[in-house]
């Protein structure tokens, strides 16, 4: 695989409980024919670093989290570094399981050219179409800009994973984010 295969992005770390919209986020679903499954709180040692929301398509089931498209948006609440993000998010994408070093390392460039840094009330949504791609939107206010689609599959699922698959480093927030979808796992 050549960084050129990837031609973007990756979402940022995990998350735990919390239910409305701040203000400032658009209510509108980022995925045409998606609906808002749940909603989250990611805290770290106390400290609140973004809210999280899964958009999800009719028919999505947790255990099958990669069939159908859906959106999860990330917005933050401090401040954080394109590359801690890029590096934190493929830490977390090895939670499903190795990743050939030569992958690792393309994956992680891929990341880290194109991960911006953040500050408090901007927005990353990972849109994830199943065996196509992820593409990354990013907001300040309203104004919001692609940042790029990677056009791995593995990497697309890998990532999504990091929030959705049953072996995320945070269940809580996994739990919070599946709300009614949720099945008894």
């Amino acid at each position: 695989m050549t960084l050129a295969a990837l031609t973007l992005p990756a979402l940022p770390c995990i998350a735990a409980v919390q239910a409305a919209a701040p203000s400032g986020e658009p209510t509108k679903a980022p995925l045409e024919g998606t609906r808002l499954a749940g909603t989250g709180l990611l805290r770290f040692f106390g400290l609140q670093v973004y809210r999280a929301r899964l958009w999800v398509s009719p028919g999505f089931a947790p255990e099958r989290f990669s069939a159908l498209p859906l959106a999860l948006e990330l917005y933050y609440l401090r401040s954080l570094s394109g590359s801690a993000i890029a590096k934190r998010s493929l830490d977390e994408m090895r939670r499903a399981g190795p990743i050939p070093d030569d992958k690792a390392t393309v994956w992680l460039q891929a990341l880290t050219a194109v991960m911006p840094n953040v500050a408090d009330g901007d927005r990353l949504t990972g849109i994830y179409r199943p065996n196509d791609a992820l593409e990354l939107l990013y907001a300040q206010g309203q104004s919001q800009r692609s940042l790029g689609k990677v056009g791995d599959a593995e990497f697309a699922t890998r990532f999504m994973g990091i929030w959705l698959a049953p072996v995320t480093s945070e269940p809580d927030l996994r739990r919070a984010l599946l709300g009614s979808t949720a099945t008894a796992q």
